[in-house]
């Protein structure tokens, strides 16, 4: 991490330093992009915390003026409104990405077979540890001998594992009994098993592809199909273009917000949320030039104006004002017009975003109210050891030169 001088911190602090950073939340972790470097940090069901970062290809040039390295972006990431739309796919390439790792990251096969024996020997914790220890040695054995016989049908060079010895026992006991403590174990069901049976691990990777395409195919449904399908059964707000665009809009942010807070009740989103809140406080501690640490970020506000959650929002505003030249009024058609806007509106978005992130005035205060009451619901206050993935993650991503994080 870049380390500020007491000048340095002290400049930073007083003209508010703004960050290319950013980053997404992701299940038990977050995932951070700077101008060189991305990283992930993963909660493990040990409560651990993983760590994976990869380079972003970057080109430089010297600067005429100066003589000193300058970085050369791609035209597509300067030309207005062009580069919101670019911006916009490959984050959602990006975040889906990361996002599947996570969840990935979340089951380890081991543990969960830990857990379904401590499960089917209820009373284990009630025996004494040297027979707990006898028990788990005979699991353990038997488990390698499974992986050893699995594993050497799939490789052909596979050294197998073979017995545990007294001191491997007491590292994986150790190991197994602590990550027990954070991992969530289900019983697979009957039809989970039969299809794991038949068609193992590629029947997974299909589904995840479906999912997406189903989870793409749903949101255009709801935000495009759906509210100009509502309206355009109430007659009396038909008549106008204006209020017929008013009115759709009003459905689609009503299904938006609808959809964010009852989601929101789910336990699981809920942590999402919080690691959501994890990452704005981290930006906002970064760029009040104060050091990454947990009682740092504790303090700040877990509300950005340049969230993805204020984007969406933002974009569902512009298409309102765009609606009102949309001249059809048979609903597919209405659709499709607005599927060919759709780039123009997720341009002007970022633009406005892009503004709102650089400075701070009137205008843009305004702009970013919705949003940023939008987060009050996208965003919920973390806890500790969500603040330390956090930190984790955007450590990795500060570059050595700060102006080469000038937003």
């Amino acid at each position: 991490m870049a380390e500020y001088s007491s000048e340095q911190a002290a400049a930073k602090a007083e003209y508010a330093h703004k960050s290319k950073i950013g980053g997404q939340a992701l299940v038990e972790g977050i995932m951070m992009k700077g101008a060189f470097r991305g990283a992930m940090a993963c909660r493990l069901p040990n409560g651990e915390i993983d760590l994976e970062t990869w380079d972003i290809a970057a080109k430089f040039e010297n600067d005429p003026k100066t003589g000193k390295p300058r970085l050369v972006r791609p035209w597509y990431t300067q030309v207005p409104f062009v580069r919101g739309c670019v911006n916009f796919v490959t984050s959602m390439i990006d975040g889906y990405r990361c996002m599947m790792k996570s969840a990935e990251k979340q089951y380890d096969e081991e543990i969960d077979e830990f857990c379904k024996w401590k499960k089917e020997n209820p009373k284990l914790d009630t025996l004494p540890e040297d027979e707990q220890r006898e028990l788990f040695t005979a699991w353990l054995t038997e488990q390698r001998r499974k992986t050893d016989e699995k594993k050497s049908k799939e490789y052909k060079r596979y050294v197998p594992l073979g017995a545990p010895d007294a001191e491997t026992v007491g590292k994986r006991w150790d190991y197994l009994t602590k990550a027990a403590e954070h991992y969530s174990y289900e019983e697979p069901s009957k039809l989970e098993k039969w299809i794991e049976e038949k068609f193992g691990d590629a029947i997974y990777n299909a589904l995840m592809v479906l999912v997406l395409i189903v989870s793409v195919a749903l949101s255009f449904g709801l935000f495009l199909y759906v509210p100009r399908l509502v309206v355009g059964l109430i007659k009396p707000l038909t008549e106008s273009r204006i209020i017929r665009s008013l009115a759709e809009g009003v459905v689609k942010l009503a299904i938006f917000v609808g959809y964010m807070w009852l989601t929101g009740r789910l336990k699981s989103i809920r942590r999402t949320y919080q690691y959501h809140g994890a990452e704005h406080k981290t930006i906002a501690c970064f760029e009040a030039a104060l050091p990454l640490t947990v009682e740092n970020i504790r303090k700040q506000k877990r509300f950005h104006p340049r969230c993805g959650t204020s984007f969406i929002f933002l974009v569902l505003l512009i298409s309102i004002f765009f609606g009102c030249f949309n001249p059809y009024k048979i609903v597919w058609q209405r659709v499709l017009f607005s599927l060919v806007l759709l780039p123009l509106v997720m341009g002007c978005s970022y633009e406005l975003i892009r503004l709102a992130g650089r400075t701070d005035n009137t205008f843009t205060r305004i702009l970013s109210a919705p949003g940023l009451w939008i987060q009050r619901i996208t965003t919920q206050e973390p806890d500790d050891s969500q603040i330390e993935c956090a930190i984790a993650a955007m450590t990795p991503c500060i570059p050595e030169n700060l102006e080469d994080d000038e937003w």
